[in-house]
């Protein structure tokens, strides 16, 4: 079963300092056909006006993952983690028993557009901790790269929970299939550009869930990125 999300179908939320898209139910958008997808529970894309940003707040028992676009964004957390997240790196935060932390645009005057992801956790209660690494442009050129992955496979970042993720750029006529175990589903996000998967056209913003097929195929339509989830 393939089903499209379509980006203009997202809830929206505008703050002045911040623009921000909510592909799942989150804060004030609620819409009970649209609580996550398997273990994937968020995916708000985020711009931030130079300056700004997210002051101290706290999570707990969940997997996040920071994607950034565009500019840097500025992290620090009471594990004593600071680090500013630029385009091509990949941060997860685990946040467990419990972390607090800020995201703050790195800069006074440019904007920060990125990505924020939640996954559910397999086990609650596990100890904080934080990871972040760098995928060059060249690694993820035409083919889908493992970013993000339950054992840190091929230099991945570790999750805790049982989903594998994908970034791959994808110029016009660019292609690439991700094989699906048995019982394994896939949501496929387009962060920019144009591309098909399953058949279907996508644009910015836009995603499809697979349910039992057994292939992702995709097709670049003009420059694209996009990151692909692999869910049990």
């Amino acid at each position: 079963m393939i089903t499209v999300r379509k980006s203009r179908d997202r809830g929206h939320a505008e703050h002045g300092w911040l623009d921000s898209f909510h592909t799942f139910s989150f804060a004030d958008y609620y819409d009970p056909a649209h609580m996550g997808f398997r273990a994937l529970r968020v995916i708000n894309e985020d711009r931030v006006e130079g300056g700004q940003g997210f002051g101290k707040h706290s999570h707990r028992d969940m997997e996040i993952i920071s994607y950034v676009l565009e500019g840097g964004l500025e992290h620090k957390d009471s594990m004593g983690t600071g680090a500013v997240i630029r385009p091509g790196d990949v941060q997860r935060m685990t946040a467990g028993t419990g972390v607090t932390h800020s995201e703050l645009n790195a800069s006074q005057r440019e904007p920060v557009h990125f990505l924020q992801i939640w996954l559910m956790p397999d086990q609650r209660g596990i100890a904080p901790s934080y990871e972040q690494k760098t995928f060059p442009r060249d690694d993820k050129a035409g083919r889908l790269r493992l970013v993000a992955s339950p054992d840190g496979a091929g230099g991945s970042v570790t999750i805790h929970t049982d989903a594998r993720l994908y970034a791959g750029l994808f110029d016009a006529g660019q292609t690439a299939e991700l094989p699906l175990a048995a019982g394994r589903h896939a949501w496929v996000h387009i962060v920019r550009g144009k591309a098909t998967i399953a058949g279907h056209e996508l644009a910015t913003g836009d995603a499809v869930a697979l349910t039992e097929e057994r292939t992702v195929r995709i097709k670049g339509i003009d420059a694209s990125e996009l990151l692909v989830f692999d869910l049990a």
